[in-house]
Parts: structure tokens; sequence; C-alpha cells
């Protein structure tokens, strides 16, 4: 099992899962409020509708950014990207994403299986070696 280079990059991961974990649960709440709305002719829920397709969009951006740095340690792709690379044939869905599946096993497993080359990474910062003086 691989490992990652740095705390930082450990808090990226963790960030950008619950970003996208977070981005996908708002669609469902803001269609909610929105058709409350429609149907109780209520301004105030169709507003909240809007702020949170809005909160959506500006997660969805602040993901984006932080997605794109963050690489497998091995085969140095980014697994919280849809990049336009083939798919290992071990790489599982949640949701019929593969995005979805590495936020979920980094937040709920501690680990995940990288889409691109298979191989497993775990959410712990490798050991460095000291030189010997």
């Amino acid at each position: 099992m691989h490992r990652l280079s740095s705390h930082y990059a450990l808090r990226r991961f963790r960030f950008a899962s619950l970003g996208i974990l977070l981005m996908v649960l708002c669609l469902p709440v803001a269609a909610g409020f929105f058709v409350n709305g429609l149907l109780l002719k209520d301004v105030a829920l169709l507003r909240i509708a809007g702020l949170v397709l809005l909160g959506s969009v500006f997660l969805k951006a602040l993901t984006y950014i932080i997605s794109g740095r963050l690489k497998c340690p091995l085969c140095m792709a980014a697994p919280l990207r849809k990049l336009g690379c083939i798919k290992h044939k071990s790489a599982g869905t949640f949701f019929g994403s593969h995005q979805m599946e590495v936020a979920v096993c980094v937040l709920f497993k501690d680990k995940f299986r990288c889409p691109y080359c298979g191989e497993t990474t775990g959410m712990q910062v490798r050991e460095r070696r000291r030189q010997p003086e």
C-alpha cells in the first residue's frame, strides 16, 4: 500500500473529498426547496434554493482547484478529477462515478484505490528516511 508524501496532501484529499460529497448532497436539497417553494408560492424558499445552488457552484469551483494538485503517489494522475484516461479494470464506482468512489473511500475507509492505476493508497504520511551525517 502506498502512502502520501505530506500532511498537507492528506488534508487536501480529505477536504476535496468532503467537498465532492457535499456538492452532490446540495443538488437534491436545492431541488426540494425549489419544488416546495413553487408549490407553496413562498419566495423565501425559492431564495434558499438559489443560495444552496450558488453554494454548490462555489463548492464545485473550490473542489476543482483543490483536487487538481492531488496526485496518486504511483501513477501521478489526479484521482479526484475526471480525466480522459482509461480506467483500470478493477476501478469501482459509487453512483456511477469514479470520483465519488474515491471520495467515499477517503472519508470512510481511510484509503482509496486509484481509478487509473488500480493501486491502493492509505491516508497516511510516509516516513522520511534521514540521511546519515
